[in-house]
């Protein structure tokens, strides 16, 4: 009898901390909120295809085809709605949003690459707005989703100004 009362209480007592260790409510710790807060603030990028010419380097003049979506598929703009005129810009200078920068920077010519920029390196908390209608195009805190042809670097010869 004494046995099967110890045995009973043992039960209970493994069946309450195991409850106890099942409902026990914590939150990220303070290094998984490092994480977080730093992966919201970086661009995601992913090949689709690696080119095999030159490398475009910050200073360097890249000439690009893209698609731009939200994340929900949406398209914002492309190369295709300007009748499949390459974008041309000095790699690192002002002018375009830093993110788009980034995920071009160390891409190859004949390179696929698919990003995603979080609003913080996109435009922020700001709407993006037609000049001519006043219509919001890209609403404030956006994540933009772009598909990135790299066509054509030419070597610079100066590092540009950091934004």
């Amino acid at each position: 009898m004494i046995i099967g009362f110890v045995v009973i209480i043992v039960i209970l007592i493994g069946g309450y901390l195991v409850y106890k260790s099942q409902t026990k409510v914590t939150g990220p710790s303070p290094a998984q909120q490092q994480t977080a807060t730093t992966t919201a603030n970086q661009v995601q990028g992913q090949d689709v295809k690696v080119g095999t010419g030159l490398e475009a380097k910050p200073g360097d003049t890249v000439s690009v085809l893209y698609v731009g979506k939200f994340t929900d598929g949406t398209v914002f703009d492309s190369s295709a709605a300007h009748d499949n005129k390459l974008l041309t810009f000095v790699l690192g200078s002002q002018g375009l949003i830093p993110g788009f920068q980034i995920g071009i920077n160390t891409m190859k010519e004949g390179g696929e690459r698919l990003l995603s920029i979080p609003p913080a390196l996109g435009y922020g908390t700001e709407d993006v707005k037609d000049p001519a209608t006043g219509k919001v195009i890209i609403p404030a805190n956006s994540t933009l989703i772009f598909q990135v042809q790299l066509v054509k670097v030419q070597p610079g010869t100066s590092t540009p100004a950091t934004q």
